[in-house]
Order: C-alpha cells, then sequence, then structure tokens
C-alpha cells in the first residue's frame, strides 16, 4: 500500500534548490506500519512518529523502525500495568473480540495473557480487542475514529501526561531539528521537508506568498465547481465527500447513469451467482472495470455506505480493487478492477473455450497467493472480514496469471457473515460450504478455511470436487469425504516409499507428470486439513500461508542446491 501527496516545489535561484513549499496531506497515519512496531503516528499537524510510554526509539536517527521498551516487560501479572492512551488504536493484529464487555473484564483478560501487548477499548459500545502486536499506532483527535488504547508496561514506570502522544492536526508545525523542545520527529516518509532557518528563507518565502495563495484559490475553485456538479448528481448522504473523494483518491461514489452509460446499458455481462449479476464496463477515463449489481442488500443508506468505507480502505495485492460505488435510489452497485483471463474456474477447467493450461508452479503460486489473501483478510485487517463463499469463480487472474479475491466484501454487506455472528440464510456454494453452515454454529473465518481446502485439491486434480468420482448417487460433500478419507489413508503410508507413485495419479493428468513432489504433498497434505469436519482442528489461513511459504523457501533451495552440484 502506498502513500501519495499533492505538493508544491519552488526554486531557491541562489541556492539552486528545490524545496517543498505547500502540500494536501491525505491521512498518512492509515498506512500501515509506518512508525514501525511499538510506534505512533501522530498529526503535529503533519504526520510524525512517536514511541508509547515507557519505550524508546530503536535509531534516534530513523524513527520509522519503531520503538523497544525501556525494560523487559514481564509476564507475570502483579509486574505490570496498563497505560492509557486517549483516542489511539493500533490498526491489526487484534487476537480476537470481545463485544458488549466492561473494562475490567478486558483489562484481565489481557493481563493474564502473556502474548498480549495492550488492548483497545470502546467505551460507549463495549468492544473490546486484544493485541498480539503494536504495529500501525495512529493517534487521531476526530470523535469515533478510535477508541482508548490501553498498553502493558513494567510497573516502576511513571506515565508522565506528556509523554503520552497526541495529534494536534491545527497547532504550529514542528521541525526537524532534533532538539530537546522538539518531541516528536518528522519522519523521512515526507520527502525530507528541509526548512532553512536563514534570513534569505523569509524573504524568498515572502516573494511567493502570491504565487502560493493564487494556487491554493485555483484548487478551493476547482473543487468547488466538482463539488457542485456533483451535488446536482447525487441524491441522499455524503454530498461533500463524494466529491473529496473524487479529488483524494480513486475511491468514489457513481451515479445510476454513469455506469449504465459505460456498461452500455448493461449488455455485456460477465457472469452471475447468488448475490448479483456482473457487467463489463469502461470509465470516462478508458478504465475497463466491472460492474456488479447486487441483490438483497438489506441495509439503510447510511450502513451500505458504512460497510463500503471499510472495503475502501482494504488494500492487498491478492485482493480485488474496490473502485468505487452507486447507491442511486434502490440500485445498490461495485464497481471493481477489471481482468482479462478472467476467472480461476475459467482457465482451471477449461471452460467457455479457454486456452491455458496451467503448469504446476503457475497453480502453487496461486496457492499461495489465495492462501496470503485470506490470511490478510483474517488477521491483518483493522475489522476482520470473512469471505463466506471462497471458490473459483470468486478468484480472479490478472494478465500474469496472479490471483485476486473478489466479493471479499460480500458477507459483510449481505448481512450475511462475521465473526461471532450466527447467520440464518446460508452464504455460499455447494461443495465448498463448511459442516458448520448447515449446523446451527456461529460461522467463524474457519468456514474460510474449508472452503480453501475444497480449492487446493481442484487445482492438484484439476477437476471439479464433484466430479472427481462419477457416481450419481452420491453428493459432493459425500464424494468430498470419502476422498478426504482416503487421501489420510495414503498420506500415512508415504513412509513406504509409495507417495510419488499415488499422488502423481491424483494430480491433474494434463501435466504429464510435471510438479513438484514435495510441494504437491504439502499441499496435499493441507487440503485434507483443512476440510476437518472438526473446524477447530482446522489451522488458520496465516498458518497455511506460512506453510507454504516454507516449502516453497524449500524447493527453490533444493533447486539451487542441484544447479551448483
Amino acid at each position: 500500500m502506498t502513500a501519495t501527496s499533492d505538493r508544491l516545489y519552488s526554486l531557491n535561484k541562489a541556492q539552486g534548490t528545490w524545496s517543498v513549499t505547500w502540500m494536501a496531506f491525505p491521512q498518512l497515519c492509515k498506512v500501515r506500519g509506518l512508525c514501525g512496531e511499538n510506534g505512533i503516528c501522530v498529526y503535529t499537524p503533519v504526520p510524525a512518529c512517536a514511541c508509547a510510554p515507557g519505550f524508546v526509539a530503536m535509531d534516534p536517527s530513523d524513527r520509522s523502525k519503531g520503538c523497544r521498551p525501556k525494560t523487559n516487560i514481564s509476564c507475570d501479572a502483579q509486574k505490570v500495568k496498563f497505560a492509557k492512551l486517549p483516542h489511539t488504536d493500533f490498526f491489526g493484529h487484534d487476537m480476537t473480540v470481545h463485544r458488549f464487555v466492561s473494562l475490567d473484564f478486558c483489562t484481565n483478560k489481557c493481563l493474564h495473557d502473556c502474548n498480549c501487548k495492550g488492548f483497545a477499548y470502546w467505551e460507549g459500545t463495549g468492544d473490546c480487542y486484544p493485541k498480539s502486536v503494536l504495529l500501525g499506532g495512529v493517534t487521531l483527535l476526530n470523535l469515533g475514529s478510535t477508541g482508548t488504547m490501553y498498553i502493558k508496561i513494567p510497573k516502576g514506570v511513571e506515565v508522565l501526561e506528556a509523554s503520552i502522544p497526541w495529534s494536534q492536526p491545527f497547532g504550529p508545525k514542528y521541525g526537524p531539528d532534533c532538539s530537546t523542545a522538539n518531541k516528536y520527529f518528522i519522519a523521512d516518509f515526507l520527502d525530507m521537508l528541509q526548512r532553512d532557518q536563514s534570513e534569505s528563507k523569509y524573504l524568498y518565502f515572502y516573494g511567493f506568498l502570491s504565487a502560493i495563495f493564487l494556487a491554493e484559490l485555483m484548487f478551493v475553485v476547482l473543487g468547488w465547481f466538482i463539488l457542485r456538479r456533483e451535488r446536482r448528481e447525487l441524491r441522499g448522504v455524503w454530498p461533500a465527500e463524494a466529491g473529496y473523494e473524487m479529488i483524494t483518491n480513486h475511491f468514489r461514489r457513481y451515479t445510476y447513469r454513469e455506469l449504465a452509460s459505460a456498461t452500455r446499458k448493461f449488455k455485456d455481462e460477465l457472469g452471475r451467482g447468488a448475490s448479483g449479476i456482473v457487467y463489463k464496463g469502461v470509465l470516462k477515463d478508458n478504465r475497463a472495470v466491472a460492474v456488479k449489481k447486487l441483490v438483497e442488500i438489506n441495509q439503510g443508506e447510511e450502513e451500505f455506505q458504512h460497510e463500503l468505507t471499510v472495503i475502501s480502505r482494504i488494500y492487498h495485492m491478492n485482493l480485488v480493487r474496490v473502485w468505487g460505488f452507486c447507491s442511486d435510489g434502490p440500485h445498490r452497485i461495485l464497481v471493481t478492477e477489471y481482468f482479462e483471463n478472467g476467472s480461476l474456474e475459467k482457465v482451471l477447467f477449461g471452460t467457455e473455450g479457454s486456452e491455458i493450461l496451467l503448469g504446476w508452479k503457475q497453480r502453487f503460486n496461486i496457492a499461495l497467493g489465495v492462501a496470503r489473501g485470506l490470511a490478510y483478510l483474517h488477521h491483518e485487517c483493522s475489522e476482520w472480514v470473512i469471505h463466506c463463499d471462497v471458490k473459483p469463480e470468486n478468484i480472479l487472474l490478472d494478465e500474469n496469471l496472479v490471483p485476486k479475491i473478489a466479493d471479499f466484501g460480500l458477507a459483510k454487506l449481505l448481512s450475511r457473515g462475521g465473526s461471532n455472528i450466527n447467520v440464518s440464510k446460508i452464504q455460499g456454494t455447494r461443495g465448498y460450504l463448511a459442516p458448520e453452515w448447515v449446523s446451527s454454529l456461529p460461522i467463524t473465518a474457519k468456514v474460510d478455511v474449508y472452503s480453501f481446502g475444497v480449492v487446493l485439491l481442484e487445482l492438484l486434480n484439476g477437476d471439479r470436487a464433484s466430479d472427481m468420482e462419477n457416481n450419481e448417487d452420491e453428493g459432493v460433500e459425500m464424494v468430498l469425504g470419502r476422498i478426504s478419507r482416503m487421501v489420510k489413508e495414503k498420506l500415512k503410508l508415504d513412509g513406504n516409499g509409495s507417495e510419488q507413485s499415488w499422488i502423481a495419479d491424483f494430480v491433474d493428468a494434463r501435466l504429464n507428470g510435471q510438479f513438484n513432489n514435495l510441494q504437491a504433498r504439502t499441499m496435499v497434505r493441507l487440503a485434507v486439513s483443512c476440510m476437518e469436519e472438526d473446524r477447530d482442528r482446522r489451522p488458520t489461513m496465516e498458518n497455511v500461508a506460512q506453510m507454504l511459504v516454507l516449502v516453497d523457501d524449500m524447493s527453490s533451495a533444493n533447486v539451487n542446491t542441484s544447479g551448483a552440484a
């Protein structure tokens, strides 16, 4: 994820150097990990890095490397306490979530867990988020953006009010000098803003003051015209934010008329599913996009837009980028990236005349990419997202066959999924459904783990799970159960030297035996592990991704060793 800002550069003719004299900042502090572990990003008013109380900078010359504890933090609950940081949060790395609980309950949970470094608590809702890592720290003063952060520190550490980081977005700007009077460090991600202290700087500044004023005036006038035009077209809430979003980033609100024009009145259909129909469209800037008309959206306007703000902040190389939305009257539409290669289902199963045959390396990389994308949704997002419908149709491939998970936010928009939420209607596709969907158990991220296991089997075998054994009298669930039991038995016999033959028979015959045996055996083991009927025995997607990365590194090392020999 990258962050950008609009800047005005001016030339100092006397010294022949360029400097930044004006900047329009987005919310750079929300860039994950900007200030390193245990670091907190504050607005001064430009973004700056500070350390949490009880911590010191690892490298005073580069605060973006993070902070370390002044003294080791004991695991003994009697020897630690919590430092209270108002309006502060560390995004991501939530160990779990407790809703409608008291502050004392949340405190005790974290206090008696050695892996808990602190917790975020929302007073109004009683939400509690214990953290395993203090990364992505940010302090914001706008109401509702953050709760209160409580971090573990040794009891002997005194917490002074002056040591608590806080933002002052409308205060005086801090200089980049390292004097003791300057509490925060202006990080070098701002292109090393240099401020000359000499008198020539002030003469130079006042000489160009009128030019800067005119530039700002033009920016304001342009924004006013855009907002005025958008107000005429957009109805409902968000009249001002729609224009602001359009100016500052790619995520924006479209009118139904715009999308009808982009899709030629919704003529070029790409596919359809339970959540809606997808059409190909071309925007005014010649960007090809996929336009999905959603059905069964029950939220009100405000709730729908709130969920979209969550989805718009999710960035990962293995997730389809959401460009914008339409909420015009009864219409609820998402605008996302478009990929010419289409879905994994089309390429892997050879549907719709696909001429691409995925090689082994491509299949393994697809499995690894999908695992990384799901691990990001489950473990790294500031708000947990459960996909609830992982299948080849929802895995798109770009021009380099890099996988992109699509429809990852529909479970939230359709009000059918979420952590620890019971659902009244099954969400997903037969053959990829975890057993808990039909056993009235709370839906957790483990439903995605089960579906991923089925996709792994299909990548290995090259056929749909329902077609792996031709028996019309059996349902796909029974077929998958029998295949899983058969594979487990064969894995137990691997020590007898027979693993190569049976794995070769299981792998897609179209590969003509051209596959990596170590990678294939690992994928088989992970598939049956992910498809365990008892969800508590399934691994997390984070563990799955780590295992695939490990076996990939081992395979590369073996290749390099063979080459050297």
